[in-house]
């Protein structure tokens, strides 16, 4: 368990875990800018069931039994759902085993606990969505009364340069584009973290053995999901150090001025059966959301280990 400073940022996490997300939870529960409040689940990288599963492994194992898990959206609003167990196997955590998560998944839905924690929070709430953004799309739609409890939404997803599951679109703008369209033209502050960026944190030989030279329980089960994950992203992309995407949208709450952003005007496809889920940047036309454009990778990994040694 871990105890936020009073200046934090409350924080709910949306996510699908899948291996990245979990060292972006490990992130959002050890920094000390972040007061993670809940996390919420939604079918992506894996079916609900696992990801589900995934998000109270990973919050077991780093020590955090106190946050809350919900299960969220199945599936996108229009779409069936297309995994990456060609990326994360199966299960969405292929390669240790597994340890039994220490409690039970939330009886709320995850709009239900969406809405309960901003609701209570003393100030606006701060939405960090590291999947298809589903459930934050379901949460303004079914109750926009909510809508100004949401300080920012910080997405990861998206690219300005081409995507990872088509040459147009990335994973998660491609699972969902509704979706990402409706959060996207809320109004509400959105930030995309995208490929262009996250491409950069690349873990390498000697980021691996800084982070495992912290000597927890939580850096050596996370050494144990990049064997894995660094295996599939050589096989499947031909990136010997692969890059780990979800924690950079974390960093980008956490500690700002790491990670450049533009304001600019962003635009989701959602009808082009070929170019669906592209995110499309245009800085001639009125602004409507902030793009990444650039992260300080050292200060970045820094963050993560300084998260690791904090966590079991």
């Amino acid at each position: 368990m871990t105890t936020a400073p009073r200046d934090s940022i409350p924080v709910i996490v949306d996510c699908d875990p899948g291996h990245d997300d979990v060292f972006a939870l490990w992130l959002a529960a050890g920094h000390p800018a972040i007061d993670l409040r809940a996390v919420t689940t939604v079918g992506g990288n894996a079916p609900l069931e696992f990801t589900s599963l995934n998000a109270r492994v990973a919050l077991t194992v780093a020590g955090v039994t106190d946050v809350p898990v919900a299960a969220g959206a199945p599936g996108p609003l229009a779409r069936p759902l297309r995994t990456a167990e060609w990326i994360h196997g199966k299960n969405g955590l292929g390669g240790p085993t597994l340890p039994e998560p220490a409690f039970a998944l939330d009886p709320r839905t995850a709009t239900d606990l969406m809405v309960d924690v901003l609701e209570a929070a003393a100030e606006p709430v701060t939405v960090i969505a590291l999947g298809p953004i589903t459930n934050v799309a379901v949460l303004l739609r079914d109750r926009p009364d909510a809508a100004a409890r949401v300080r920012e939404i910080v997405w990861m997803g998206g690219s300005t340069a081409g995507g990872n599951a088509t040459p147009h679109a990335e994973f998660n703008a491609w699972v969902d584009p509704e979706a990402l369209a409706l959060v996207v033209g809320s109004g509400i502050p959105f930030t995309m973290v995208g490929l262009n960026v996250t491409h950069t944190a690349l873990v390498t030989a000697d980021v691996r053995a800084r982070l495992a030279a912290t000597g927890t329980r939580t850096a050596a089960f996370g050494d144990d999901l990049l064997d894995f994950f660094g295996r599939t992203n050589e096989e499947h992309f031909g990136l010997a150090d692969g890059p780990l995407h979800d924690p950079v949208a974390v960093m980008a709450v956490a500690q700002p001025d790491a990670v450049r952003r533009v304001r600019t005007r962003l635009d989701v496809e959602v009808s082009d059966p070929v170019t669906a889920g592209a995110t499309r940047v245009d800085e001639s036309r009125e602004p409507n959301a902030l793009v990444a454009t650039e992260l300080n990778v050292e200060r970045f990994w820094d963050a993560v280990r300084e998260a690791l040694a904090k966590l079991t």
